[in-house]
């Protein structure tokens, strides 16, 4: 059965990531290989979203594309749902990744974001662990990787803005069968097929003010001054405030 969400006066079908889509980065292996579900939804993402014709034609002038994903909660085996973790490609001409920016609008979440040794994505250099509420934004810098959990027992709806022209890279963290750290019941776990990992560090979300938002307010609205929003689109040009975030 189709997953749609109404926003504004358009309905969007959700593409759906199945728990067989998880295989390659599920921790509790055994659990996953006896499992009668490998069907089931996990999570559900509504792509490219506008309230209007006209919002949309502002959205893709500034080479923008806003997203919401909504992960159940629940447990692959003894680790909480998670998103399958992806990094993100270079603005072509430059040696810079592409940044992301979230917020949590419903439940709460769990960014896990890890920075790894340039071709060497077994060897990690940083990992970063954020916890989001309701309203909360996250921002993830060139040069890092990442994962959502939710380690609640309520739904979690989160929105992001990112350039268009983005496209996620999955390979590696599914070639090391996930993150550097699995979020379990009793605990962060390490990936024992990462080299080197570091301890984690724990980091608040930043204030919404630093976005042009009041306190809470939903960041659709920067639709209404999407300027704001170019250091998705050219982080090259942005570099002082992006590498200040975590």
């Amino acid at each position: 059965m189709e997953v749609t969400l109404k926003f504004g006066d358009k309905v969007t079908v959700a593409d759906v990531r199945k728990l067989h889509d998880m295989e390659d980065v599920v921790f509790d292996r055994e659990w996953f290989e006896k499992t009668d579900e490998i069907n089931r939804d996990m999570y559900y993402m509504f792509r490219d979203l506008a309230k209007s014709d006209s919002d949309l034609e502002i959205i893709k002038s500034h080479y923008l594309r806003y997203d919401i994903t909504r992960i159940p909660p629940g447990m692959l085996g003894s680790e909480y749902t998670k998103t399958v973790g992806h990094y993100h490609p270079q603005v072509p001409g430059t040696d810079v990744s592409y940044p992301e920016v979230y917020q949590v609008l419903e439940g709460s979440a769990t960014y896990l974001l890890q920075k790894v040794e340039p071709g060497e994505e077994d060897i990690v250099l940083d990992v970063a662990v954020i916890k989001a509420e309701k309203g909360d934004v996250v921002l993830v810098p060139p040069g890092y990787g990442h994962v959502t959990i939710n380690a609640s027992e309520k739904t979690l709806e989160m929105a992001n803005w990112v350039c268009r022209d983005f496209s996620s890279v999955y390979e590696p963290v599914k070639r090391l069968s996930g993150a550097a750290y699995f979020l379990l019941k009793d605990g962060f776990a390490k990936n024992p097929l990462y080299r080197e990992i570091p301890s984690i560090r724990y980091v608040t979300p930043l204030s919404s003010d630093e976005f042009g938002l009041d306190s809470r307010e939903n960041m659709y609205e920067l639709i209404h001054s999407a300027d704001r929003l170019r250091f998705l689109t050219a982080p090259q040009d942005f570099m002082s405030f992006l590498s200040g975030v975590l």
